[in-house]
């Protein structure tokens, strides 16, 4: 039998939502439709005038082979980012699930990172890999190894992807080691009566059973490399060297507020959206049926 919730008032269920609908209101639909709204209209260079002018931002951002070119960038970006913070969190969590000493101590220091603020996050890795003033930076020139992300744009992108990750490594290994510890102390001892060794118990054992979990985070981290990590890049390289680090993210910010293209900054915009929901839809389509619940 089950309990059900009975409100006396009818409208109280009502009056409790109407804070939570009035900040989406304001904060998600009233944006969004104002995007919408401007994506179909152009202005003149001094902002006096507009025109309706139906797709035709749409059109010239498809076109724009700038554009293409941050598509490239933000696709590498976010599978890189994904990749390697899954990789490095999960790595972690296996370790902290173990039985060392200071685990305590282990995991709280974890955690800090992700306390911080991207732009934050972006600054301390400047003080470290600056190639002037930073500790690492000026080891690797003196090693002979020429880096400066400022002027080479492969290492610009590489140390995007290592400042992102590091953000979010955090995040991802509370989740896995809360995967890892919900599964049964049963389960591992009788595959380890079996004879399944440390790699064996991980492979066939262990990950299969955190499956809920990966699937969850790989929808979570494509996310937060296309939207959060605006912060980051503009923090450390403003999209360059070039356009090496221009995501789509930052591309709608240079063309909208610096370069005051308000309607074809709201067609990217417009753009963004499908693609992510698009790569949602693709990982609830073709990964769920291979996710295992216990």
């Amino acid at each position: 039998m089950q309990r059900r919730v009975v409100f006396n008032n009818r409208f109280l269920p009502y009056l409790l939502l109407l804070p939570q609908l009035i900040i989406t209101l304001i904060f998600f639909f009233w944006p969004a439709s104002q995007a919408l709204y401007q994506s179909v209209l152009k202005q003149d260079p001094f902002g006096l005038r507009t025109q309706f002018v139906w797709l035709d931002n749409f059109k010239s951002v498809l076109s724009d082979p700038l554009y293409l070119e941050a598509v490239q960038v933000t696709v590498v970006f976010s599978i890189a980012v994904t990749v390697f913070v899954m990789t490095i969190a999960l790595f972690l969590a296996v370790l902290a699930d173990r039985q060392i000493r200071g685990a305590q101590t282990y995991k709280t220091l974890l955690l800090w990172p992700y306390a911080l603020a991207p732009a934050v996050a972006a600054v301390l890795w400047n003080f470290i890999f600056h190639p002037s003033i930073g500790l690492f930076g000026k080891a690797l020139n003196s090693w002979g190894l020429h880096w400066d992300y400022q002027l080479n744009g492969t290492q610009a992108l590489l140390l995007i992807i290592l400042a992102s990750s590091w953000k979010q490594i955090a995040h991802n290994f509370l989740f896995f080691l809360a995967g890892l510890q919900s599964i049964p102390t049963a389960v591992v001892e009788a595959a380890m009566i079996d004879g399944a060794g440390g790699w064996k118990l991980f492979r066939a054992i262990l990950f299969p059973l955190i499956s809920p979990t990966t699937f969850y985070l790989i929808t979570i981290n494509l996310v937060f490399a296309f939207f959060d990590t605006f912060g980051v890049i503009h923090a450390m390289t403003h999209g360059g060297p070039g356009r090496y680090t221009t995501t789509l993210m930052y591309k709608v910010y240079m063309d909208g507020y610096v370069n005051l293209n308000l309607g074809s900054s709201a067609a990217q915009s417009v753009i963004l959206m499908p693609i992510v929901s698009a790569l949602v839809w693709m990982q609830f389509r073709f990964m769920e049926g291979k996710v295992h619940y216990t």
